[in-house]
């Protein structure tokens, strides 16, 4: 083991684990993570995995910080590396003075040796084939062990594996025992033969408070549950199939009918995306709150359905879970490119409602507030998640919910009141924002409306192709597009007044590390105001934020700034007054990258002039 130089680290350090996917890691890895969530300090993982099922290399990163910097960190101080695959790269990512833990059944090859990071051998699979003799239990434990030699390394409480065991083997409590004895044999095994703690250590907290580790597709479901979605239409895609499964797992709990055992909600998988939109279009029109779940490929096939909700006015909640494009690309990858795909949806003019969460308990939020307005608007509502977000495991606040709330069903007018009505309008705009009022299919015999088309009418739905009736109907469609400025969540403001003639605006998971960013450039006495944005259509908010500035930097994980893009279509910005600052890579972006990019247009490096 070789020397290491510097200070110690206390609960601020990044840990990579290396795998074989399909190994049993997963359950291990999260495993630790959860160990040191218990002991009260903030933590984040992230799971890099590939898309085939079985065989390819996987890492799972986790992050210690306990200044709560909880996006992804460039640097990696320990390596658990049980992956001869991906070896060679797992060495290179060591920082100079890290440690690289790895199994020493087999002599490690010299092109691994480093003279500048400390090397832990642990021979795993030679201690759990003389411990164990099922070739399964052998390959799950293995995992144990390391999780138990980094207890040792780090300084984790063992009291806290115990209660997590206790925990995940509730009703099969015979396994509690094998799972600690597995442990220890890295606990005794690492303090028999290394220096323990290492310098980067824990130190227990209580930092989290009454915090919660969850994903936001759990969030999304448990969101979707609680505003009264009884159907969801989709097919199966990832990252977002677990928003469909979580729903279901919570339904089955919550909305079983207790007289008669029933299911009060509906949940259909269906031949494609395209059939999925369908449906959920169908149920909306007849009233009940529903939804799919997708990824970009699927927002591409349910473009012909968006804009025949768009068009028709009806109430739909798309959950797109973003990953990498175009075509397949790297489906198992985080991105922010669906958001010119999903903002214009669909041929012809349209323009569509996006929300942007950037922790579970925004998945949670919005997810409800979604289904509000898309009643209160009549019209698709998109919640613009990420594999980032959706799939991997964040410190969240709490969720929460006021028994007292009232589902804002928009303008749906009953029986009583189409009596008093001579003629009901479908598409007239009697208030002047835009927002018609609407029936549900069956609510009075002769009136209200009974079928939907998705072809030009006129204001009592009446089919026509005159133009003068098309254009007032699309001028309406704006009118309202404008109303809903005002109804979407507003923007974050961090400062009460700006103190910068540069700006920065970020969104979604681009959050975590321009938070961070933030801190750091003014520690650096680099002063940077900073917004940011939860939803599409922009407001007056945002508008004003772009025009005080000389400057805004534009944080977004695409390759063609579409969120610049779409603010340079939507409120006429210039151009050269927006600079992309952006990844896309297919990892979370780090407040690192930030820096560099913005550093290099507020102090370039200067310029080697040439002798002649």
């Amino acid at each position: 083991m070789a020397g290491r130089t510097g200070n110690s680290k206390v609960n601020d350090f990044v840990v990579r684990f290396a795998n074989v996917n399909g190994t049993g890691s997963a359950s291990a890895n999260f495993l630790f993570t959860k160990s040191i969530f218990r002991m009260g300090i903030p933590v984040t993982p992230k799971n890099i995995f590939p898309s085939n099922i079985q065989g390819l290399p996987t890492w799972y990163e986790v992050r210690v910080s306990e200044k709560g910097y909880l996006g992804r960190r460039e640097g990696i101080d320990l390596v658990v590396a049980v992956n001869p695959q991906s070896m060679k790269g797992d060495v290179a990512s060591v920082m100079p003075g890290g440690y690289f833990l790895y199994d020493s059944s087999k002599m490690l090859h010299a092109e691994y040796i480093r003279s500048d990071i400390n090397y832990i051998g642990i021979p795993l699979m030679e201690m759990c084939n003389k411990e164990f003799t099922d070739p399964r239990q052998r390959q799950l434990f293995k995992n144990i062990v390391y999780v138990g030699a980094l207890a040792a390394l780090l300084d984790i409480e063992l009291g806290v594996f115990e209660q997590l065991f206790k925990e995940q083997f509730a009703g099969k409590e015979k396994l509690v025992a094998p799972n600690m004895k597995a442990l220890n044999m890295g606990v005794d095994y690492v303090k028999a033969n290394f220096k323990c703690p290492l310098d980067i250590r824990l130190e227990r907290r209580d930092l989290l408070k009454d915090a919660i580790l969850v994903d936001g597709n759990s969030a999304c479901g448990l969101g979707a549950v609680y505003a009264g979605a009884t159907v969801v239409a989709w097919y199966p895609i990832t990252p977002s199939t677990s928003v469909a499964e979580a729903f279901d797992n919570y339904a089955s709990e919550f909305r079983i009918d207790k007289e008669t055992g029933k299911k009060n909600y509906a949940i259909v998988q269906a031949e494609d995306e395209l059939a999925a939109m369908g449906m959920v279009i169908g149920a909306g029109w007849n009233g009940a709150r529903s939804f799919t779940a997708t990824s970009g490929p699927g927002v591409s096939l349910m473009n012909e359905f968006l804009g025949l909700a768009y068009f028709a006015e009806i109430p739909a909640v798309l959950i797109d879970v973003q990953r990498t494009g175009p075509s397949t690309g790297m489906p198992t990858r985080t991105q922010q490119s669906d958001i010119m795909e999903a903002a214009y949806a669909s041929h012809g003019d349209t323009k569509h409602v996006l929300l942007f969460p950037s922790t579970p308990k925004e998945c949670f939020d919005m997810t409800a507030d979604a289904f509000d307005l898309a009643e209160e608007l009549q019209t698709p509502i998109m919640l613009m998640t990420d594999l980032d977000l959706g799939m991997n495991d964040h410190v969240s606040p709490p969720f929460e919910w006021d028994d007292k709330r009232v589902y804002k069903r928009g303008k749906v007018l009953n029986a009583e009141e189409l009596d008093k009505i001579e003629r009901f309008g479908r598409y007239l705009d009697k208030d002047g924002d835009g927002i018609p009022y609407r029936t549900l299919p069956g609510t009075h015999p002769t009136k209200g409306a009974f079928v939907t088309r998705g072809t030009s009418r006129d204001e009592y739905a009446v089919y026509t192709e005159d133009g003068d009736a098309y254009a007032r109907n699309m001028d309406r469609l704006i009118k309202k597009w404008h109303t809903a400025k005002d109804m979407v969540p507003a923007p974050q403001i961090y400062q009460k007044k700006n103190e910068s003639s540069s700006g920065i605006i970020f969104f979604g998971t681009s959050t975590y590390a321009a938070e961070e960013a933030m801190d750091i450039l003014k520690e650096k006495k680099v002063s940077v105001d900073a917004l940011r944005l939860k939803s599409f259509p922009f407001n007056k908010t945002v508008e004003a934020f772009i025009n005080s500035h000389d400057r805004i930097f534009v944080v977004e994980q695409n390759r063609d700034a579409q969120l610049r893009s779409l603010m340079m279509i939507e409120l006429g910005t210039d151009a050269n007054k927006l600079i992309p600052v952006l990844n896309y890579n297919g990892m979370p972006i780090t407040a690192d990258n930030i820096i560099k990019q913005v550093l290099g247009v507020l102090s370039p490096a200067p310029q080697l002039k040439k002798v002649s």
